[in-house]
């Protein structure tokens, strides 16, 4: 009996990866103000009426290279039934995907869909972990639907252009 393990079934190449590759995930970005605080907290008699913003950008990282960072920016405004000002939380939540073989026309569908779906549940948790050890009750957001999101950006016809591709 051998002590080495045995050879890749395709020859002893590495495995291929997929069309989209997660290479790194960061917190680009995080701030949690409560600027009414302490007397916020002692006024505060139900949970605040939240109002959530929701962008995605892409950009291409080196120009010839199929690397791109993903930015998810997430702006959650909390207000009291009074209309002042609960808590501001805000978060930018990166990652950097390359892209393997993707046709050109699949491209801004991959980086405004596929990869802020992937980055998404990560950003929900900080954003609820942030919220809940600011004293207030965790903002849990709802599934976002990206490609909903995309489809009204392009209706939009967005000024710039997004991911630089």
């Amino acid at each position: 009996m051998s002590d080495q393990p045995n050879p890749p079934a395709n020859g002893g190449a590495m495995p291929a990866t997929g069309p989209v590759v997660l290479n790194l995930q960061f917190t680009k970005d995080l701030s949690f103000e409560v600027p009414g605080a302490p007397e916020i907290y002692l006024s505060l008699r139900e949970a605040p009426r939240i109002d959530i913003a929701l962008d995605v950008q892409a950009r291409r990282l080196q120009e010839g290279q199929e690397t791109y960072e993903i930015s998810l920016q997430i702006r959650a405004d909390a207000k009291t039934n009074e209309g002042a000002t609960a808590f501001i939380a805000e978060l930018v939540y990166c990652g950097i995907f390359t892209l393997n073989g993707v046709p050109r026309e699949m491209l801004e569908p991959l980086l405004l869909v596929e990869c802020p779906r992937l980055l998404f549940p990560f950003a929900r948790n900080i954003l609820a972990d942030v919220t809940r050890d600011g004293g207030f009750p965790p903002v849990l957001l709802a599934p976002i639907d990206f490609v909903q999101l995309w489809q009204s950006r392009r209706g939009q016809g967005a000024d710039a252009p997004v991911a630089n591709a």
